[in-house]
């Protein structure tokens, strides 16, 4: 018993000296290792394009061992080779990695193998298939502008006789965001209140309160909104959902004045009405100014906008040649009959048929996605395949006329749902109105960001959510905390 035990210590004595530390081996041949095999590294990349991935194999030899060392690897995914060139009776060998565009991306364990016809010797080799792209070197000059994708990003912002509490929060936070584009809608804060001849017909002092705050946010040049004629201009309508004030064509011409007297008064050392000298306090011009909005679903015909936009914006161009003009601004729902495709082609018709004859500077329209609540996210999503089309329409239609063909189009207000209430009841679908939260939350921070890449690769040059302050349907901030915040104060 003595002797068989000590016989075997010393068999189990041999076997562990001729295994050399960190190689593993396998059984075969003789079951002696004279050798160790050494990885140049332990991590190789092997792109999917077939560029060699070489790694360096070291053979470390017992003395006397001259035997001819062979290379293979195991555990290689489909679409990964490995080519070899073998150490022989030397010391040095190469194992070259070659992935082809079938290998799997991803990162595998492989067995690099060493054996002279005796026992086998492995190490791992970590092997990462690396994803390739091919980046051309053409531009695609259908895409973006002339193959750049050169957009702004804006808000609009509305000031309205309850928001008066809250604006100077408004105007801090603006200016901390660093807000290059901006567009400011005049509605309660019309200046002109008659048309009497008397100074008593013009009060500014609402309205600058509201928009000289706005010149030195941003580029200093938001673009100021003309919403519609002064109400005296206006006739009163009766249609399915009430009444409402229609622009009076008998009033053109004095429209077109009070719109350059707007003019004057910002850009140009101001005006006289009454015995009394009308002039802005601020020295900033206003240079883009907006022609009426959303007519289009404000009681207009195209004809009939064209013809307010043939006689306005001259009377302005006369007081200041330099200023820049916006047309349109189209309402874009989608799911109303309101598209772009039924009132471009009366605008874009050739001066003698009636199209537009003054200067246009930019094409605008509108987009919201959604009508009410209820329309679901995916459908919101959805829509902005028909707002590229629209962009891409407003472009054809520009440029079947020469002088209009570099009119960049811009999107001048934009949200997810264009529902609102009237005494607590939806303008939509008649029920009780609900506010839709996605317009401001989380769903608003994925929407926006993909209509602006979207309408941006398709040439829009302008994008402007509707609005800073507002309700949390549509504010960038809830203008009820606001005015909270400012009364506790």
């Amino acid at each position: 018993m003595q002797a068989k035990r000590a016989a075997g210590v010393a068999a189990l004595a041999i076997l562990l000296t001729g295994c050399p530390s960190g190689s593993p081996v396998e059984g075969g041949g003789s079951q002696t290792l004279d050798f160790s095999m050494t990885l140049a590294a332990s991590t190789v990349l092997a792109p999917q394009d077939g560029t060699p991935a070489p790694v360096g194999v070291t053979i470390q030899r017992d003395a006397g061992n001259s035997n001819s060392i062979t290379l293979t690897a195991a555990g290689l995914p489909a679409g990964l080779q490995a080519q070899f060139a073998q150490p022989g009776s030397g010391s040095a060998g190469t194992v070259t990695l070659v992935a082809s565009a079938t290998a799997p991306a991803g990162t595998y364990a492989v067995s690099i193998q060493a054996s002279d016809g005796g026992p086998t010797t492995r190490q791992p080799l970590t092997v990462v298939v690396g994803i390739v792209a091919t980046v051309g070197n053409t531009v695609d000059m259908e895409q973006g502008v002339g193959g750049k994708l050169q957009e702004a990003l804006g808000v609009v912002f509305e000031p309205d006789t309850w928001r008066n509490d809250f604006l100077p929060l408004d105007w801090d936070s603006l200016e901390a965001m660093g807000t290059e584009v901006m567009s400011v809608h005049t509605v309660d804060y019309i200046p002109m209140k008659a048309n009497t001849g008397q100074a008593s017909d013009w009060d500014f002092t609402n309205l600058d309160a509201n928009l000289l705050p706005a010149l030195a946010v941003g580029d200093h040049s938001p673009q100021f909104v003309i919403v519609e004629a002064p109400p005296f201009l206006n006739s009163p309508s009766k249609d399915a959902s009430g009444v409402q004030f229609i622009f009076n064509d008998a009033n053109l011409q004095a429209f077109a004045q009070y719109c350059a007297n707007l003019v004057r008064y910002y850009n140009t050392g101001g005006f006289d009405w009454g015995g009394q000298h009308f002039q802005s306090a601020s020295g900033q011009h206003i240079v883009w100014w907006q022609i009426y909005n959303e007519y289009n679903i404000n009681g207009l015909l195209p004809t009939q906008y064209v013809q307010i936009y043939n006689t306005i914006v001259p009377a302005m161009k006369a007081v200041d040649p330099t200023i820049k003009v916006s047309a349109l601004a189209l309402a874009d729902f989608d799911y109303l009959d309101t598209d772009p495709r039924n009132n471009l082609p009366w605008f874009v018709a050739s001066p003698e048929s009636g199209g537009v004859n003054a200067e246009v500077d930019a094409a605008t329209l509108h987009m919201y996605p959604a009508n009410y609540q209820g329309v679901g996210d995916a459908q919101v999503f959805a829509t902005t395949a028909g707002f590229i089309a629209d962009v891409g329409y407003y472009y054809q239609e520009l440029r079947s006329r020469p002088d209009l063909a570099n009119v960049p189009v811009w999107v001048t207000e934009s949200g997810v749902d264009s529902d609102y209430q009237n005494n607590g009841i939806s303008t939509t679908t008649g029920q009780p109105f609900v506010l839709d939260l996605r317009g401001s939350d989380a769903f608003d921070a994925a929407w926006q960001p993909y209509l602006f890449s979207q309408i941006g690769k398709a040439g829009c040059q302008r994008l402007l959510h509707w609005s800073f302050s507002d309700d949390m349907q549509f504010g960038l901030i809830n203008e009820t905390n606001n005015f909270r915040r400012t009364k506790d104060a």
